[in-house]
């Protein structure tokens, strides 16, 4: 009797164990950690009159990571402000054309907004169109450049130092790709970052160079290919690109300017590391997303409308930055990247803040092989470079008080390679 007990529980003990094995593939995952730059909490100290409305202009929908970080950002600051529902309005899918102006018209002359932001470069002329017509009402517009040259009270352009976020994001890159080489996966010349932008605007080739810079801050041997889209947000072309980019192009590791999941799952379907942008994609990339960095506009909004509403001025041109909480980062995927990830970016956030680290040192790079001492940037805004933006040893990129808050920097450095320049 006393045999057979010890049997069945020894079976027990046996069945246990393997459920136990069979589990810890899933169960041991860490996930997702904690926001590394977290967005803070919306809390005005200034009182938003009952009657005070505001609207969003998007380029695409919540479809869209780029589109759904300005809305989830304008409702937690509208919300956070104790603005109501019935006091803000989102147009979503408006394109570049003369439907944004008429969009424009609508929320200023029908539904009686105070301030109208758009999120797309291309928003710009149908926006100051609409400006010069409703002086009474604030327009603000994101990636814009011409705000400083129209010089209408009314009219504003804004952005952030995301070079910066790009760069922490890049370290992660950079500490994967020392992880592969180290494992044997692959040699320190196979480092190679596929890259999909979506234009090859100054904004995405800054992007794009600030991310490469910090992942060659931590990996020196990494090199980089890009291929554009030719379109912010298209999931075929980006899914497109990024299997090209891994399957033809050789490349190890793949990050994006670009707004749709197409490259997260190619990458996750392929087993490559990926580096999204706007926002986590851990639930597409549960086993090869690393981390996101992300423009936060909360912050913004909150300056636009508590100035408009006491009927204050404000910057014509601004700039956010990791201090005033518009540069943000996920938590990393603790299951993919390195044990000194996140003490790596600690330590540049740290140096950031210090002022000690700048992310266009134009020590660390080159171009033709040559260190840059000067270089004329298209400041105005009108594609000819005419504003000297290099100083004290570092290109001064988006600096609002002194050139402008869009990027400028537009140079494709040594390391970076275009496979495709249409766009």
């Amino acid at each position: 009797m006393f045999k057979k007990i010890l049997s069945v529980a020894l079976a027990l003990l046996m069945l246990v164990s393997i459920l136990a094995s069979c589990g810890s593939g899933s169960g041991s995952r860490k996930g997702e950690s904690e926001d590394i730059l977290p967005r803070l909490a919306i809390t005005g100290s200034v009182t938003i009159p009952a009657d005070f409305k505001i609207g969003l202009i998007t380029l695409h929908d919540e479809n869209s990571t780029y589109d759904k970080n300005f809305i989830d950002s304008f409702k937690q600051a509208v919300e956070g402000l104790g603005i109501s529902k019935d006091n803000y309005f989102i147009v979503s899918n408006v394109d570049e054309s003369e439907a944004c102006y008429n969009t424009a018209v609508d929320l200023a002359k029908n539904k009686g907004c105070k301030v109208i932001f758009a999120d797309s470069f291309g928003h710009e002329s149908y926006m100051i169109k609409a400006a010069e017509e409703f002086p009474d009402v604030q327009f603000c517009h994101a990636t814009g450049t011409q705000a400083k040259v129209k010089n209408l009270p009314n009219y504003h352009n804004a952005f952030a130092s995301i070079y910066e976020g790009r760069y922490l994001a890049g370290i992660a890159a950079g500490e994967k790709l020392n992880e592969m080489i180290q494992s044997g996966k692959i040699t320190a010349d196979q480092a190679v970052i596929g890259y999909i932008g979506a234009f090859t605007y100054a904004e995405v080739i800054s992007g794009l160079t600030s991310f490469f810079l910090g992942a060659r801050s931590v990996c020196p041997s990494a090199t980089m290919k890009v291929r554009y889209t030719g379109s912010w947000y298209d999931q075929g072309k980006e899914q497109e690109a990024a299997i090209a980019l891994i399957d033809n192009d050789k490349c190890v590791l793949i990050s994006q300017h670009a707004d749709s999941l197409g490259a997260p799952v190619a990458c996750e379907e392929r087993g490559v590391p990926d580096v999204s942008y706007n926002g986590s994609t851990y639930s597409s990339g549960k086993n090869t997303w690393l981390v996101s960095s992300a423009i936060n506009w909360a912050p913004y909004f909150q300056y636009i409308i508590e100035n408009t509403a006491q009927g204050k001025s404000f910057d014509t041109d601004w700039c956010g930055t990791i201090a005033t909480n518009s540069v943000v980062l996920s938590g990393v995927n603790q299951d993919v990247v390195t044990a000194n990830t996140q003490k790596a970016i600690n330590d540049a956030i740290a140096a950031f803040k210090a002022g000690t680290l700048h992310v266009f040192d134009t020590s660390t790079w080159t171009l033709n092989g040559e260190h840059l001492t000067s270089y004329l940037a298209d400041v105005d805004g009108d594609y000819t470079g005419e504003t000297n933006v290099i100083h004290d040893g570092y290109f001064d990129e988006s600096n609002a008080e002194k050139f402008r808050s869009a990027p400028y920097f537009d140079i494709i450095i040594d390391g970076i390679e275009n496979l495709n320049t249409a766009y």
